[in-house]
């Protein structure tokens, strides 16, 4: 009993890392577009994260599956308590880690290396690496690289709607007053400073100014129109990533038989919630700000794209990372749009290379303490 509940609380603790990492990537083009504040935004996520979480008891069975370790390690390594400890602390120390330095990371790839880590101290050659390449590997290599030709097109071909339709976009321009001091003559030749209040109009550099899309559809705002799909499009991603996410982080409590699925699934929504609303503002800046600058329309496509991906892996049990995905689908927008940050890209490109090797480090070394 004693060791299901340290089984439990550590992967609580990887629940809650992932909500810190990756909650907001839902709702990052809502904040970077200026529709939502951040309070607002990271609320959006919550929801529509935990009603995604709820969702993957009747929708992903088939993930539960993967993560469980059976196939890539003997099956009497899957029960180990711990084994299955190394993975949760292993993968979780790894995202937390990210999340405090504000790289957007994969909790997939994290428990991948957590499970090359663990099983490899635990069984050395006898590992599976066959299927962890083909069930694991490919997917996680192949999935960025489609979301960028998914978020490329997404957005070039809402642009021709756009343009077709005769929407088009104006900016913003900042009107207001201002205190200017003048220098007024004095009848003695020497000169006094008084104020006088003046109308100012400034149009600001690109990224500060705020874009719109003038006209109606059917009698309706095309702003307002565009503004409710981004908001439901940044639902579905979330929700999206509830169910891609949670199942994965659940294999670890089902693998002991401790807790029926229902309530290991709503234990690890609450936590993933907690760690998104507490934790989660240094990856909402590099994610909503850095990759690439967006309007309202750009996040639309960048979200279409990483919604559709991930949900349709997830139904076919495909281990994608949402991560992986979403940055992908803003990276392509970037292409198109010619505002790729590619500093940052490179930057977290690099993260994701040494997820793995630093996943399978914690997790190797916390199997070996245990079984010490």
């Amino acid at each position: 009993m004693a060791s299901f509940i340290i089984l439990f609380l550590a992967t609580c603790f990887l629940a809650y890392s992932n909500g810190a990492n990756d909650n907001f990537k839902g709702v990052a083009t809502l904040f970077g577009s200026g529709t939502l504040n951040y309070r607002a935004a990271i609320w959006w996520a919550t929801a529509a994260t935990f009603f995604g979480s709820i969702c993957s008891i009747f929708l992903a069975e088939t993930l539960v599956e993967s993560f469980s370790g059976k196939g890539l390690v003997p099956d009497v390594i899957t029960i180990s308590p711990d084994f299955l400890l190394s993975i949760a602390m292993g993968a979780g120390l790894t995202v937390m880690l990210a999340s405090i330095t504000g790289f957007p990371i994969s909790t997939t790839h994290s428990l991948t290396g957590a499970l090359v880590g663990g099983g490899s101290m635990a069984v050395g050659a006898q590992v599976n690496f066959a299927l962890l390449r083909n069930s694991f590997f490919m997917p996680l290599l192949l999935s960025p690289l489609i979301a960028v030709i998914l978020g490329a097109a997404s957005y070039a071909i809402f642009r021709c709607i756009r343009n077709y339709l005769g929407i088009t976009k104006e900016w913003c321009i900042c009107i207001g007053e201002t205190e200017k001091v003048i220098p007024i003559p004095q009848p003695d030749s020497s000169l006094t400073a008084g104020s006088m209040i003046t109308v100012d109009a400034t149009l600001d550099t690109e990224e500060n100014c705020k874009e719109y899309y003038t006209g109606n559809i059917l009698g309706i705002s095309c702003q307002k129109a565009l503004d409710f799909a981004h908001f439901l499009s940044a639902g579905m991603v979330s929700f999206a990533r509830g169910l891609n996410d949670t199942p994965k982080i659940v294999a670890l409590l089902l693998a002991v038989k401790g807790l029926e699925i229902e309530l290991s699934m709503v234990a690890i929504a609450i936590g993933m919630a907690a760690g998104g609303l507490f934790n989660a503002q240094k990856v909402a800046e590099t994610m909503s700000k850095k990759i690439t600058l967006l309007n309202h329309g750009q996040g639309f496509a960048a979200n279409i794209a990483t919604g559709a991906l991930v949900i349709i892996a997830s139904r076919l049990g495909m281990p994608v990372s949402t991560t992986h995905v979403s940055v992908g689908s803003l990276i392509g927008v970037g292409f198109i749009t010619k505002r790729a940050n590619f500093g940052v890209i490179s930057e977290i490109l690099l993260s994701w290379i040494l997820t793995l090797p630093i996943a399978a480090l914690f997790s190797g070394c916390i199997y070996w303490a245990l079984s010490a």
